[in-house]
Parts: structure tokens; sequence; C-alpha cells
């Protein structure tokens, strides 16, 4: 599929970074463009491999009748005039994702995770206990390990733990997992794809191509995800914290196929959200007949992943959080229903034109909000508007200091922003990088 032919990729971050890489190495001829400037490294390696690099604000000219394919970073936004292009020649469009699958031997098993909240922790979950089982099994996907990275190292028999975001989900159509799993579904990326209603169904893309062979597990509590499970062909597994199903949660107990697995004491984060990502680590392991001694081993040890409730350090009796993976109100939800304590919270970045009205009813907690970013004006009018004191600074540091000003012992200083950080920062990693270090040189 993917062996001499003519290649374009628009966008290079890591993705395209990699796909660059697997496909020159498959003969084929690759032209990868950036508006952005690239690590010369990088770009020095490509340039050895015979990838041509064109940095350019309108690459649309690149493309003609003359290219099999179009490969599209995710984050690259469907009308794009580029994309645009590639349709009325007929040209398919296609993601890094789909290319490693193409090269990936035939007898491997992959585990994809998808879901608006929780994707993360649940892939990290899985990851680490089976690796903890001594499974053969490496880590992909949005979790920040591009899929074509592993191309080159994966063998037969191996397992394939991938997160799967919406904005890969789009450009698939032949891949295919062994176990998919949906965490749960809501309102998110509406600025990418227009609609919920799109972004759902964009979303149950990871149970395309699965048969009765394969499996499906579901969030039985999320209703936006029982309602579109009719078109999945998979064999269907739920959880649930509130009622009886194939794994469950009955007096502080996560029982899975009749079977008692961990008590949640002896699971280190707390919260129900955590108990659901849980339950599908468990549910995925029990597949692969991991033991429960290995699985409470790694609960009892696991302590959260970076960039997620993560705890930085406590000074002066004040507990300081940082949760830059928060791209969206639901996740920031998650966050405020985690703390019973008084809050500063830290919200703002890109302005996807979203409202932050559904986190009123989780801030009893908070007793003021520092805003920063382009979104910095309208979370202070939300804030004014609702009784909340609020400050409203142009950047991350300047509220991280004015939190040491005003918090007071036991307070919880949080970032959790409830927006995407491209308008100052390149990802959410580095986002939450710098709130940790204008934290620890406080």
């Amino acid at each position: 599929m993917f062996e001499n032919k003519k290649i374009l990729i628009l966008g290079m971050a890591r993705s395209g970074y990699e796909a660059a890489k697997v496909l020159a190495k498959h003969n084929n001829r690759v032209t990868i463009t950036d508006m952005k400037e690239q690590n010369e490294e990088h770009l020095k390696e490509l340039e050895d491999l015979g990838v041509e690099f064109i940095k350019t604000d309108d690459p649309t000219d690149l493309l003609d009748e003359t290219f099999d394919y179009l490969i599209k970073n995710p984050g690259v936004k469907v009308d794009h005039p580029l994309v645009l292009k590639a349709g009325k020649l007929n040209i398919p469009i296609t993601n890094e994702v789909e290319v490693a699958y193409s090269l990936f031997p035939k007898n491997i098993k992959i585990i994809a995770i998808t879901g608006s909240n929780g994707k993360t922790t649940t892939t990290t979950m899985i990851y680490e206990i089976l690796k903890r089982a001594k499974l053969p099994v490496l880590l992909g996907g949005n979790i920040g390990y591009p899929v074509c990275s592993l191309v080159e190292i994966v063998k037969e028999n191996d397992i394939l733990v991938l997160e799967i975001s919406s904005h890969q989900l789009h450009d698939m159509k032949n891949f295919k997992a062994n176990i998919s799993i949906m965490t749960n579904l809501s309102p998110v990326h509406l600025d990418h794809f227009g609609t919920y209603e799109n972004y759902k169904k964009q979303k149950f893309k990871i149970f395309n191509n699965q048969t009765d062979k394969e499996t499906a597990i579901l969030n039985k509590e999320n209703n936006d995800v029982m309602a579109g499970i009719n078109n999945i062909n998979a064999k269907k597994l739920y959880f649930s914290i509130k009622e009886k199903t194939d794994c469950y949660l009955k007096e502080n107990t996560i029982i899975y196929n009749n079977e008692e697995i961990i008590k949640t004491n002896e699971i280190t984060v707390k919260g129900n959200h955590n108990y659901e990502n849980a339950m599908c680590a468990i549910m995925v392991a029990k597949q692969l007949n991991v033991s429960n001694d290995v699985i409470k081993e790694f609960f009892k040890e696991f302590k959260g992943v970076e960039h997620r409730i993560e705890f930085v350090r406590e000074l002066n009796g004040v507990k300081y959080y940082n949760d830059s993976k928060a791209t969206n109100t639901e996740s920031t939800i998650i966050a405020l229903s985690s703390f019973n304590t008084p809050t500063i919270l830290l919200l703002g970045g890109l302005d996807r034109g979203h409202s932050f009205e559904p986190l009123l009813p989780y801030m009893k907690n908070v007793k003021c909000i520092l805003t920063y970013g382009e979104t910095k004006k309208r979370i202070k009018d939300f804030a004014t508007q609702n009784n909340f004191q609020v400050y409203e600074y142009e950047t991350l540091k300047e509220c991280v200091e004015k939190a040491k000003e005003i918090a007071e012992k036991n307070d919880v200083v949080l970032l959790s922003p409830a927006c995407a950080s491209w308008d100052q920062y390149e990802s959410f990693e580095k986002r939450g990088e710098e709130y940790k270090k204008c934290v620890d040189t406080l």
C-alpha cells in the first residue's frame, strides 16, 4: 500500500516526522510541509533519507494529480485548502496511524483506547499492568509516541496499546483493533468537528472493521456511548460504577465476571473517574489472563499520569496541582470534583468559543480564579458575572506568582485550564512543564 508511492505530508510535528522516516525507508518519494521552523537535526535526518521539506504558509500549489497520497497531521482541520484540493483531485487522505497499521506484522494484538476524557490514564494503566505481567507490550498513539515510531521495533505476537484521538480516527479507514475501548463521550473539539454529532461519528470509528471475534469495552453509564452501540459488530463488554454488568463497583469493590478483583481502598488514585479507568484496564488485563496479584500491585503503586491532576509540591501548607491536560470543561469538572478544600483555580488558553458555564455546579470550593491567555477576558467576564474574585494576567507565570501571594494554609492551587494550550504553547505538556517549573521556583 505504501511502497513506491509519491506522498505529500501536511504538518510536521512528531507524527509527520515519524511518518516521513518510515515512508522514506519503504521506497516512497516523500515531501513534507509545515509553516513553522523545524528541528535542524530532524531535517538533516529526513534529508539524508531523501525527504524534501518545504516551509510555507500556503502549501496548496505543492499538490497535484501526480501524488498518490496526502498524509494529514491530526491537528490539521478538514477544511484546510490543501485537504479540500486533495478531495477534488481524488487523492486519498490518510494519517500516520493508518501508515503504521499497513506496515505492521499481521500476527499482533492491538488494544485501542479512545474517549472524551480518561483515555490517557486508561492507556497508561493498561500498558503498565501488561508490562508488569511481563507481556510483550508497546505503547503509542496520541499519548505522545507516534504509531509510526513503532514500525521498526514491533514483532510478531507483540501487544500494542494505542491511545487514539478523534482527530486520528477521522482519517482512518482500514485500522482495526482486537480490543477497542470507549471511556466516555461529551461535547469537546467542536471547533474542529463543527457539531457534536460529527464528533461522536468520528469516535465510533474505533469500532470499525471489528467482527464478533474482537471486543468492544463500553461505558454503560454514558448515555451518548450507549446510544451509538447498535452498529458495533464486536463482542460488547460493559463497565459501570452504578449497576451490575460485566465489570462494576459494589460496596467499594471492583468486580469483573462475578469475581472480586480489587477494593477501592487498594487503589492509590481516587475518584469515580479513576475507578472507571481502572475497570477498563482490569477488563483488558483479565482478557489477557493477567493475575489479580499483578493488578493489585500495580494499583497500589500507581499515582496517576503527568499533567493529569498531578501533585507538584506543598509550600507553606498550600498544595499545588498540575492538570494541564484539562483542555475542556469536562476535564476541569473532574479535577474540581477531586478536592474538598478551598481552591485557587487557574483557567485560560486557546479561545475555542466554548462556554465555561458547565463549571459552575462544581465550583463551590473555588475561592478565586486566575486567568491568562487568549480566553482571559471571557473568563474574567464569566467569573465576575458569577461573583468570583478574579485576577487577569497575560502569562501563566504571573498567575502562579499571584497564587502564592493570596494562598492560605490548606488551600489548593489548581492549574486546570479548561482550554487548549496552543495560543501560547505547542502542547499541553509544555504548558504543564512551565507551570511545574514556576511552582518549583517559588
